[in-house]
Order: structure tokens, then sequence, then C-alpha cells
């Protein structure tokens, strides 16, 4: 196989959006059918953030509902996805000199990459492979393993990066469920426009004026990172879906080799469970 498989970020917002038909969900939906069947999928999800940078190798990932306060529908929901463990030697090869651990029987697929995968790949027939984010590493270390990870693609992986670029479950603002606040927006906008443009340069966005506010906490920015370093390639990473939820989440997607696949914007994204504090979810 010698074309290039796609990469793609995906803003995945509430793990409701599984069981929920709204205009994101949709819009996976409509991408997922536009999308080239891969080999399998690497997925990066903010979900998996700790002290080492591991890859799954087991050949049946348990489905992980890692979260709380959940309808129980929610939590009886399962993605059987196949794992591929000679993807894990593959992953750590094209990896060095970083050391890339095999996760034989600890981790799964948490719902940053199930979330999603439910609509892009209903069948749950592709297999998937998810690598850790190490919580130790700085911005840059992050940056250059997703450019590393480029070779992948060439052999029918299809690298999947699942997170929000803005992410702040501290300023949610219920009243705006499609609507985002200014200092989001202004972020959203600033990265949209280096990811189109010098994803490469993507770390200059740390320096914007509304960064803390938009990235509070690094887990779900720094899938981003990989796929910019994949853009990075290509000259550039297009804008795939557009929008917002609850005044503080941007649901913006962006893909890598997508050409002639158009923009969506999304409206209706799932909502936090009535009565749950955000900063008692993880979502």
């Amino acid at each position: 196989m010698t074309s290039l498989m796609p990469a793609l970020f995906i803003g995945h917002g509430s793990p409701m959006n599984t069981l929920e038909d709204n205009g994101y969900t949709r819009a996976w939906r409509r991408l997922g059918k536009a999308l080239p069947r891969p080999r399998a999928l690497l997925v990066v999800s903010a979900h998996w953030f700790i002290g080492s940078t591991a890859v799954t190798a087991m050949a049946h990932p348990r489905t992980i509902h890692d979260f709380y306060g959940f309808p129980d529908e929610l939590f009886a929901f399962q993605y059987p996805a196949p794992g591929l463990p000679e993807l894990a030697g593959e992953v750590a090869e094209v990896a060095k000199p970083t050391w890339v651990g095999a996760d034989r029987d600890q981790w799964g697929l948490d719902h940053g990459t199930w979330s999603v995968l439910a609509h892009l790949f209903p069948q749950a027939d592709v297999p998937v492979v998810q690598l850790s984010i190490n919580a130790l590493k700085p911005p840059e270390y992050h940056l250059e393993l997703g450019a590393q990870l480029d070779a992948l693609r060439s052999r029918g992986v299809m690298i999947l990066s699942s997170g929000n670029v803005v992410h702040n479950l501290r300023r949610i603002e219920w009243h705006k469920p499609d609507a985002g606040a200014d200092w989001a927006q202004r972020f959203d906008e600033a990265v949209v426009q280096q990811m189109t443009e010098a994803p490469g340069d993507i770390l200059k966005t740390l320096e914007h004026s509304d960064f803390d506010l938009a990235v509070p906490t690094p887990d779900h920015f720094i899938p981003l990172l990989y796929t910019a370093g994949l853009a990075a390639q290509e000259g550039g990473a297009k804008a795939l879906v557009r929008g917002y939820a609850m005044g503080s989440l941007s649901m913006t997607c962006y893909g890598v080799g997508t050409d002639g696949i158009p923009c969506d914007e999304g409206e209706g994204a799932a909502q936090l469970p009535e009565g749950v504090p955000p900063d008692q979810t993880n979502i």
C-alpha cells in the first residue's frame, strides 16, 4: 500500500455523543463514509494521560468506561474492535530513539477513542491501537513524535487524535449549548489559522493571550500536537468540522490528506448529565 492514509483530529466533547444523533455525530458519520478503509487505526486520546509513552498491544482491547455520573446506557456501551499487536512493534520502531512500551494487559479503548469511532467506524471492524500521552514530556516532544508517526500512514494506518482545542470545564455556560465564549472563539480561530498555514509552528499558539483560559490543563490539547506534526509533513491541515459547545468547548476537527471532503458546521453537541458538576466528570 503506497498511498498515504489520512490523519485526523476530532474534537470529541461529552461521551454522550456516543449515543446521540446530533449535528456533530452526523458529521462524523459522513466523514467516516468518505474516508478510505485503513488497515488499522492508531489513536492518541486525551484520556490516556500517563507518566510514560506506551501503546496497547493486546489482541482484544477492552472498552473502558473512564467517567462517572453518566447514564447506565453509556456504561453498557461496548466497542469490540480488535487490536493489532504487531502494530505496537511498528510504532516502537518508527518512534526510535524515543522509547515506546508495549501495554499487553492494562489499558484498552477509552471513551476519547470509542465515542468517536462509534460514528466514524460503527461496525467496530477496523483494528484499533492506542498510544498514550506521556504527561512528563514537554509539548515539543509530542509534536516531534507526531511527525515520526507519519511513516505509518504509507502502511495503511490511519492516525486519529481525539481531544478538544478549547476545553475548560470550569467555565461551562449551560445556557449556551451551541455557542463559544469570545475568548474560546479567539483561540480556536488562531489555532485554525496556524493549523492550515503553518502547523509545524503550532507551539506559537501557547503564547496566545487566551491560551490559559482555553487550555487550563494540557491533556485535551496535546492530541492536536500529534496531528500538527503530521500536517507539517504535508504543509497544512484542513478544518473539517467547526462549532462550539457550552461556551467553553471547541468541537473543531481537522484532517490531513482529506482533500475533497467539505467542512461541516456542527450543532447540538451532547451535554453533560443534569446535576453532575463539570469538575466531577472526566470528559
